[in-house]
């Protein structure tokens, strides 16, 4: 027979006992965002830029970037202009931009925010009443600052390989999710529209697997001589032809010389050619015909080292420009 506490009639619905009550039945409260969701903006199309030359492949890389919705790795040879593509970007949309420039010493944490703990105990010493409130000792990193803008922004994270290995990895939740947590504050910052993202890399360090996938990489050429003039036309529209014809053959014979520890760039060549105007050289002193000088007038705009400038050496008869 059963027991009448195990007695179970099917006509009777079954009852649980109330759970047992605590002494110390204190609820500790638990900080809630408020209701956010992430608006979804327009559709934008990269068209170029009359101020930046953009090959057609490079703007159908962006636009991919765009639709994607996914951080933009953009490599490439140190001045081929990768900085300048989101600067232009930015400029040619019409979006807001934010730049974070890495170091060797750049953490992940201070894109997002750092706690300024000085200040704070400063003000308390002080009895500044402001120490009350914490959030008034978080300095708002590049990342925050566009994830709090009222518009799709750009967002440019320079040079990413000089920082730590791990930097990357450390950001993998906020480029994927657009979000972080603030630890002192127990908020959750999300971002109200997904900016467009701008990573450039010089290929000292690789970076992790798991980094790339999030990304759509794209890798700047070095620029035909077609495109190059037309890059030279955009920074001096007056330039004479004959000059530009013969500092753009100067130019490619030099980093087509093997064994150039580095070899001169767009940004080099542009830096040559003001120098050249400057001085009133003209295109004549540029013509390797039978002179006895045995570098280019004003080298040192695109020769950085002496192991380069030794191996040019004799390599290409410059003339020397007369007195």
């Amino acid at each position: 027979m059963e027991s009448k506490a195990h007695a179970h009639s099917p006509d009777r619905p079954f009852i649980p006992a109330p759970l047992p009550r605590f002494r110390d039945s204190r609820i500790l409260p638990c900080h809630r965002s408020p209701p956010f969701t992430m608006t979804t903006a327009p559709p934008l199309r990269f068209q170029g830029s009359p101020d930046y030359v953009a090959p057609p492949e490079l703007m159908l890389a962006v636009n991919a970037a765009l639709t994607l919705e996914r951080p933009l790795l953009i490599k490439g040879e140190p001045g081929t202009g990768k900085t300048r593509l989101a600067e232009e970007v930015a400029r040619a949309l019409d979006l807001p931009l934010y730049t974070w420039h890495i170091k060797s010493t750049t953490k992940a944490q201070q894109g997002l925010y750092e706690y300024d703990a000085v200040s704070r105990l400063r003000d308390s010493q002080l009895g500044d009443p402001r120490v009350q409130d914490i959030a008034h000792y978080l300095v708002k990193g590049v990342l925050w600052q566009a994830f709090d803008c009222d518009t799709r922004a750009v967002v440019l994270i320079d040079e990413i390989d000089k920082a730590d290995i791990e930097f990357p990895n450390d950001l993998l939740q906020e480029l994927d999710r657009m979000e972080f947590h603030v630890y002192e504050t127990r908020q959750t910052v999300r971002a109200r529209q997904r900016p467009l993202v701008f990573i450039t890399s010089n290929n000292e360090k690789e970076l992790p697997d798991a980094f790339l996938r999030r990304c759509f990489f794209h890798y700047i050429r070095f620029p035909d001589r077609e495109t190059l003039a037309a890059i030279v036309r955009v920074h001096f529209p007056d330039l004479h032809q004959a000059l530009l014809k013969e500092a753009l053959e100067v130019f490619f014979q030099l980093r087509d010389i093997p064994g150039l520890k580095k070899k001169p760039s767009t940004s080099e060549l542009l830096d040559w050619l003001k120098l050249l105007l400057a001085e009133g050289i003209p295109p004549a002193a540029l013509h390797p015909e039978n002179g006895t000088a045995p570098l280019p007038p004003l080298h040192g705009a695109l020769l950085k080292n002496e192991q380069d400038v030794h191996l040019c050496l004799g390599r290409l008869p410059f003339k020397r420009r007369e007195p």
